[in-house]
């Protein structure tokens, strides 16, 4: 377990529910989450702030046509050393349908997170 990487998992309990929550922490969280975000301005550190997660795609990368809206959302990001495990925290509060959360796990594993082990956002804290 490298204790330096970026880690992802679903915060919430599993299930059905009106919110739910994956949480990124590491160094790369915001760099992680935000090919995903359809943002209006930078993510300040104890400000939610609502915006579309989108399903970046190779075109819209190249300027042609718009990226495929999944979910309305609202992240938080929770600047280090002032979060919950004291690294850089993003979380993405997505409606509850597991396939949207699922998905968000997805795209975070895609742009270089690594899936969280049972407990380990948790152990970081405690370090």
């Amino acid at each position: 377990m490298n204790l330096d990487d970026t880690i992802v998992a679903i915060a919430t309990p599993p299930g059905r529910g009106g919110i739910g929550v994956v949480r990124l922490a590491g160094p790369q969280a915001r760099a992680i989450a935000k090919p995903m975000l359809n943002l209006n301005r930078e993510l300040e550190p104890g400000r939610a702030t609502r915006c579309d997660l989108i399903e970046p795609s190779e075109d819209h990368k190249y300027g042609a046509g718009a990226p495929a809206r999944i979910d309305e959302v609202v992240v938080t990001y929770f600047a280090k050393p002032h979060s919950y495990t004291t690294d850089d925290i993003v979380e993405i509060s997505a409606h509850g349908s597991p396939v949207v959360l699922r998905h968000i796990v997805e795209l975070s594993l895609a742009n270089g997170a690594r899936l969280a082990e049972p407990g380990e956002f948790t152990m970081r804290a405690s370090i």
